[in-house]
């Protein structure tokens, strides 16, 4: 192995499949190179561009890559939730270029150590429960079977993140490019405040994430997640963070649900519905697709061009009037503390930025946002008609990212972003007053640039931070890297849970490795001591159908084959009755499979004497049916036994003995203490009570042994294999 960690997470979004490398130094190698300030800091992550690879299903492009050593993370598009219904695909058809991109990066002798996560998001959660299940478990195959990256438990590695831990991870990925983490001198916003917040909207989901001011935490202090890192010399920092989730904010859905009510307010009868948030002009389908003038689809959409009407149109979607049980609230009656804009700054990744810069800003020119100038600039385009926007198009107008799909929509992504941020969350609109009427940017005159001034604005839409794309994909790598870190003698956990001191009990771990003292699991490669890297397949479906037609076959079948085999496994004459032999066959292997093996329950009431296990003999007396016996009342009867006990004397001391045999009887003699003899005719087994005891034989003994013969049930029970006892070892 060399200096470098790698590791693989894989992004399951709504609306896209992208991967992404990082690779950060070995605790020790960084421990050797680092200087005093380097060693109180988290482990550096690096990533770069080229290590990112982002496809869509059915899409099957093959770009050479020169071999690369770094971390991997994995990010989807549109999204592994289009395979739900064919979950047998997602392998072959949509994950096997991204783990042969991984691949190519991380060196083939540290992807056994290099760990592998699919973290599914919002597209994932609106899966039913046993179509994610299927899909999860498909991924988690195909990834075993066809890479050797580290993935020690699906349940852990691959599975569907709430929203809150996705707006962690942003929060986390945002304040370690910022590097809040390591010198929050530098980053004072006042009211001893140094972090800043994050707002991430998606497709289907949008999150926000902050750490409140100094009276809100204590106020909320319930609300809060504690998250804990480690830093490289193993010292600790802890955070105590409000994170919350929006399902169906996200752009996509926000549309779905304004398309619904557009058709609401219109009626069923009506087939071509005026829509406001589409350019003067444009006919498309209800799910946004174009279509042509001429068409006689039905129902359709029809442009107006009206962006102030959009606005009031899309603020309803908000549902600021839903009843809010935990107040304040912000949308939809979830709780929210409130937010202090004097200290908490705001930086949006994902539609914020493409939203705010992709059309409006000339292709992600790295300028502040402010909301005047954003605002008139979305006018002015959503306002021309759809032929001019097309020939803006095909002259590159608007860049060459711009595309008649992304022009269709971004008029709609414009009004929902601008009421999510100042009518939602309330980020107060900057620049309104200085640029009224103005086209100009208002940026200089209003907001400096982002970075020279520390984002210390309201709010600031970022794609990169110092030339690293900000993913929340990144915050899990540092917390794993964390994670990492020798931890220091008696040292709290790296992760994160609900807000209380020490390890809360929803405490969530960044890897299966690190859950506490699991004997037998310490090692980050346990599962290779378990069963090898990769079992066929088909050796496992033969598994599968042998013990399908073992239960098929039928009882007497069953217990035949069962007595073969033991018969098989069992050598060896009968052992001295004093000394039992182990017994060696199937049952003493798979006690679970003898499910009519004795068990011994030790029943003691106060004044019973003591019992001991020893050897008696029998006087061969027959047994007498079902008179109720004195022993029930000292303890000896086992709950729920079909058989009694009769006897007119009540010794002071009782003997049991199991003769494990290898006849498969067992024999229970009882004797008196201290010279007083129990008469054996007061004893009554019943057979039907083998739960705890059967099979029992009572009657003539040969050799200090019960005789099978003399058994009163031997001719209405036969012996199966399934009654065979165990020897209490």
């Amino acid at each position: 192995m060399g200096k470098w960690r790698y590791g693989v997470v894989l992004d399951a979004g709504s609306s896209g499949t992208r991967v992404h490398v990082y690779r950060w130094l070995r605790n020790a190698a960084a421990r050797k190179k680092g200087d005093v300030n380097d060693l109180k800091s988290l482990p550096e992550i690096k990533t770069k561009e080229e290590w990112v690879k982002k496809i869509h299903p059915g899409e099957h492009r093959r770009e050479k890559r020169q071999p690369l050593r770094h971390v991997l993370t994995l990010r989807l598009s549109p999204g592994v939730s289009s395979f739900a219904d064919r979950p047998e695909s997602v392998g072959s058809e949509h994950l096997a270029e991204l783990l042969d991109h991984a691949k190519s990066i991380v060196p083939l002798e540290d992807a056994r150590d290099t760990p592998i996560f699919l973290l599914a998001t919002a597209g994932m959660r609106l899966l039913g429960n046993l179509e994610r299940q299927f899909l999860l478990d498909q991924i988690c195959s195909y990834a075993r079977a066809n890479s050797d990256f580290l993935l020690p438990d699906c349940g852990v590695h691959i599975q569907v993140i709430p929203g809150v831990t996705e707006g962690l991870y942003g929060w986390i990925a945002t304040n370690y490019l910022m590097e809040t983490f390591d010198a929050p001198e530098k980053h004072d916003h006042g009211k001893g405040h140094h972090t800043y917040g994050f707002l991430d909207m998606g497709g289907a989901s949008a999150q926000i994430a902050f750490a409140p001011n100094a009276t809100e935490t204590e106020k909320h202090a319930n609300d809060l997640t504690l998250l804990r890192l480690r830093n490289i010399d193993g010292s600790v920092q802890e955070h105590r963070v409000f994170v919350t989730s929006w399902l169906e904010f996200g752009v996509n859905e926000a549309r779905r649900r304004y398309v619904e009510a557009l058709q609401a307010a219109a009626g069923p009868e009506v087939q071509e519905l005026p829509d406001p948030c589409l350019p003067a002009g444009l006919r498309t389908t209800l799910d946004g697709k174009d279509i042509a003038p001429v068409s006689t689809a039905r129902p359709t959409l029809l442009g107006t061009g009206q962006f102030d009407e959009c606005l009031r149109q899309t603020f309803p979607l908000l549902d600021k009037d839903a009843p809010c049980s935990d107040y304040p609230c912000l949308l939809h009656g979830i709780h929210v503390p409130a937010i202090d804009f004097d200290v908490n700054h705001f930086i949006g990744i994902s539609e914020y930025w493409h939203t705010t810069h992709e059309i409006f800003e000339i292709g992600y020119k790295d300028k502040a946002y402010d909301f005047n100038t954003y605002q008139e600039w979305v006018k002015i385009f959503c306002s021309q008609d759809w032929a001019s926007i097309e020939d803006g198009i095909h002259e590159y107008k608007w860049g060459k990212k711009v595309d008649q799909q992304k022009a269709n929509e971004v008029c709609f992504k414009a009004s929902w972003i601008i009421n999510m941020l100042h009518d939602g969350i309330g980020v107060p609109r900057v620049g309104l007053e200085d640029t009224s009427g103005s086209l100009h940017n208002g940026t200089k005159e209003v907001l400096a640039h982002g970075k020279e001034k520390g984002y210390l604005d309201a709010f600031q839409p970022v794609n990169k931070i110092d030339s690293t794309e900000v993913s929340w994909t990144l915050g899990k790598i540092v917390l794993y890297a964390s994670s990492q870190v020798p931890a220091e003698v008696e040292a709290l956990p790296v992760g994160f849970g609900s807000n209380v001191p020490g390890v809360p009990p929803d405490f969530q771990y960044p890897s299966v490795e690190l859950l506490p003292d699991t004997e037998g699991f310490h090692s980050e490669h346990w599962h290779d001591a378990l069963l090898p890297r990769r079992i066929p397949g088909i050796l496992l479906f033969l598994f599968i159908v042998v013990l399908a037609c073992f239960f098929l076959c039928g009882r007497n079948r069953r217990s035949r084959v069962y007595l073969q085999i033991n018969n098989l496994l069992r050598r060896g004459g009968p052992s001295h009755p004093n000394h039992p032999k182990k017994r060696k066959g199937i049952s003493a292997m798979l006690p679970f499979l003898n499910r009519n093996a004795p068990s011994y329950e030790r029943v003691m009431e106060e004044g019973a004497q003591d019992f001991e296990l020893g050897l008696t003999d029998s006087d061969g007396s027959d047994v007498d049916g079902g008179r109720p016996s004195e022993a029930d009342s000292i303890g000896m009867r086992p709950p729920q036994r079909a058989s009694s006990w009769g006897s007119n004397s009540n010794p002071p001391g009782l003997k049991y003995t199991f003769d494990n045999s290898s006849s498969g009887t067992i024999g229970l003699g009882i004797s008196g203490g201290s010279g007083i003899a129990m008469d054996r005719a007061g004893l009554v087994v019943r057979t039907e009570s083998r739960d705890h005891l059967a099979p029992i034989a009572l009657g003539p003994t040969t050799n200090g042994r019960r005789s099978r013969a003399g058994s009163p049930t031997r001719s209405h029970h036969q012996k199966s294999p399934s009654m065979t006892p165990l020897t209490d070892d």
